[in-house]
């Protein structure tokens, strides 16, 4: 009686709506039994008898045109689930449920592109791909390459980790090379990086993907950096403009082992820069140039990472206080102590004077001067001077400032000696060392 009730329903619904009956074109050849079919299969499927659904189903497929029903294409792909599931230990029939599976996605893909639900229709091949193609890399990979080209950064994130992770098995065993792997890796980075997450839940799954899809890369050993270095080199001096060649360069080269410390990486950072200026990137290449030994363009980019707009008051003064320290160890004293007067003016807070100051008393002590007795020594009371600030400026530097202000202090003249040269204690002195300038006071040794 049930399924007699089923019949008579799909009856008056494929004769009783004159709508249906014009619309009848787009149902095939014979539209009145591929309409039946149809109301068949689906009073079947939702009262979840699946058995039923499925001969009816198969009937509906047969006899309909794949392009009139998306929404018979989605129910096929449901029952197909079902079938492999079921048929899990038939493993010929299995893999031509798998085969079918694949096929009704691709006459969704095909036949329905303008829909609200597209992109969810592209992912669901790619996570049946994921679920069902297990034993066939190749295969695998060719359909989630698929997947991801259509969707691009609206493919889901689990696909792109199951297509690094199959690239990775393919190269493994001499399928695909070193520089496909490299591309796959920063095609679906570039794609997960291109999301903006709905809700806090989304954004945690991309994070992880991200983290595993790092992981994975890593672990793999395919990037080392003279592979990378090998395989870019050509690339970059035939485009040194290429914004996303210079970004896909900084990340692979990021990612690999000891990477970052070689010409290519640092052109490929300024060209980054060039295209997207801001003051991260200006500070980025700072430190490639200052670890490179190239003075005066890190001393460049330091200053255009100072002058760019920020919300903390204190990173100025931090980037000069920084500067001051790598100019004194690059040789240029005078520089790093006017960086240091920049450092304190800049200083708001009071966050890192003391720290300057107590650089700027080590400048002056290991200052070579020329002189007489009291020219060579008068450095000593500069750098006194500036501990002494040190102190007054942050309180956990006391104890250092202290022990400096001692050792210093060891080398005053004796008053006698000051005597000689016609200065005392107190008096006011000028001292300049070279490109060093300073106003000081007289000390001897009591």
């Amino acid at each position: 009686m049930k399924k007699l009730a089923i019949v008579l329903a799909a009856i008056v619904m494929m004769v009783g709506n004159p709508q249906d009956m014009r619309a009848q074109g787009k149902y095939g050849a014979d539209s009145a039994q591929c309409l039946m079919y149809l109301s068949y299969y689906r009073e079947y499927f939702k009262q979840k008898s699946y058995d039923d659904a499925t001969r009816n189903w198969r009937k509906a497929y047969e006899l309909c045109p794949p392009n009139c029903n998306q929404q018979m294409l989605a129910d096929g792909a449901s029952l197909m689930r079902k079938l492999i599931s079921k048929n899990a230990k038939n493993p010929i029939y299995r893999e031509a449920l798998v085969d079918s599976l694949m096929t009704l996605h691709n006459q969704r893909i095909q036949y329905f592109p303008n829909t609200k639900s597209f992109a969810t229709a592209v992912n669901n091949k790619g996570t049946d791909v994921i679920n069902y193609i297990k034993d066939n890399d190749q295969r695998a990979y060719a359909l989630y390459n698929e997947v991801i080209e259509i969707n691009k950064e609206k493919t889901t994130p689990n696909v792109l980790l199951f297509c690094l992770n199959t690239a990775i098995s393919l190269y493994k065993v001499g399928l695909i090379d070193e520089e496909e792997v490299i591309n796959t890796y920063e095609r679906n980075s570039a794609y997960l990086d291109a999301v903006t997450p709905k809700n806090d839940i989304e954004a945690e799954e991309i994070s992880k993907t991200k983290n595993d899809m790092e992981q994975l890369f890593a672990a793999s050993q395919v990037a080392s950096c003279d592979k990378l270095i090998e395989l870019y080199t050509p690339r970059f001096n035939e485009n040194p403009e290429d914004a996303d060649l210079a970004a896909k360069i900084l990340r692979s080269m990021s990612k690999a082992e000891d990477c970052t410390d070689n010409d290519l990486f640092l052109k490929a950072a300024t060209t980054n820069y060039k295209n997207n200026p801001s003051a991260a990137s200006a500070y980025f290449l700072y430190r490639l140039n200052s670890n490179s030994g190239n003075v005066a363009a890190a001393i460049k980019y330091m200053e255009e990472a100072i002058a760019y707009e920020n919300d903390n008051v204190n990173e100025d003064a931090e980037y000069y206080c920084e500067l001051a320290a790598f100019c004194y160890k690059s040789g240029r004293s005078a520089s790093a102590l006017d960086y240091v007067r920049k450092c304190v003016a800049a200083d708001k807070n009071n966050v890192v004077s003391g720290r300057a100051y107590l650089l700027a008393g080590t400048i002056w002590a290991n200052t070579k001067c020329t002189g007489n007795e009291i020219q060579t020594r008068a450095k000593f009371w500069v750098a006194v001077d500036y501990m002494i600030k040190a102190r007054k400026a942050d309180s956990s530097l006391a104890d250092e400032a202290a022990k400096q202000i001692a050792q210093f202090s060891q080398y005053f003249p004796q008053t006698a000696e000051a005597f000689m040269y016609d200065v005392q204690d107190g008096q006011t002195y000028e001292v300049n060392c070279g490109d060093l300038h300073d106003v000081t006071v007289v000390r001897t040794q009591k």
